[in-house]
């Protein structure tokens, strides 16, 4: 018998061709940016407590998506295997959909990156009470805003066009999910000046730095960003 993890897992790999072509890619794209993957030179290195980025480009970029696309997988993965007291059936519908979008992306990104791909991370979620409607959704919100903020503080860093698309097509469906998660939480706040910046109409942003730092307070996994000014303590 399988369990919920099992099952998310073989329906993300059902779902592989219709989430390719839903990002605009094929098979055989994604076998060329796995196949640049392999031919650029790009190290991911250990540290003490985890693991560090490495060098300065795409590479580094997309394995900082990969790190946080973990991080939300294990998340909604836990939501779904332990489902909040008084979770409705509508509640378990979106919650699940949205598992299964962030299993995708992270398959994607593994795939993408292929042997550039940082390891696995193993997430620290003691700190979240799953029994709890308002502490799941509490923490559903603060992982897809800093999901958010940080596409858009890294977008200007990727130098591959394709890259960017892909990266832009991803968080277009993360700010949805931030949307649906804050009007779960309070109704009609699915634009709130807590995420916009009132003075432009522009979704805020951050830093990897400003990112990593509240990433890490949910990896046992520690990832680093040294050459983009962050060493995880």
């Amino acid at each position: 018998m399988k369990t919920e993890s099992q099952e998310s897992i073989s329906d993300a790999n059902m779902a592989r061709r219709s989430f390719l072509r839903y990002a605009g890619v094929g098979v055989a794209s994604i076998g060329l940016l796995a196949t640049a993957a392999c031919h650029k030179d790009h190290q991911v290195t250990p540290t003490p407590n985890g693991v560090d980025l490495g060098a300065k480009n795409d590479f580094a970029i997309l394995n900082y998506a990969y790190a946080l696309e973990q991080l939300e997988a294990a998340f909604y993965l836990q939501v779904a295997a332990t489902p909040f007291s008084g979770i409705t059936t509508a509640e378990t519908k979106l919650l699940t959909d949205i598992r299964d979008h962030e299993v995708l992306h992270r398959e994607f990104f593994k795939a993408a990156l292929g042997a550039k791909a940082i390891p696995d991370l193993t997430p620290d979620f003691s700190s979240i009470d799953f029994s709890s409607r308002a502490k799941v959704l509490a923490a559903a919100k603060a992982f897809e805003d800093t999901g958010v903020t940080a596409y858009d503080g890294a977008g200007y860093l990727i130098e591959s066009p394709d890259y960017l698309l892909i990266a832009g097509k991803i968080v277009s469906v993360e700010a949805r999910h931030a949307a649906l998660i804050s009007n779960m939480i309070t109704p009609g706040s699915f634009a709130g000046a807590d995420v916009i910046d009132t003075s432009n109409s522009l979704n805020k942003s951050a830093t990897i730095a400003e990112v990593l730092k509240i990433a890490n307070g949910f990896l046992k996994t520690k990832v680093s960003a040294i050459n983009y000014g962050y060493v995880a303590s």
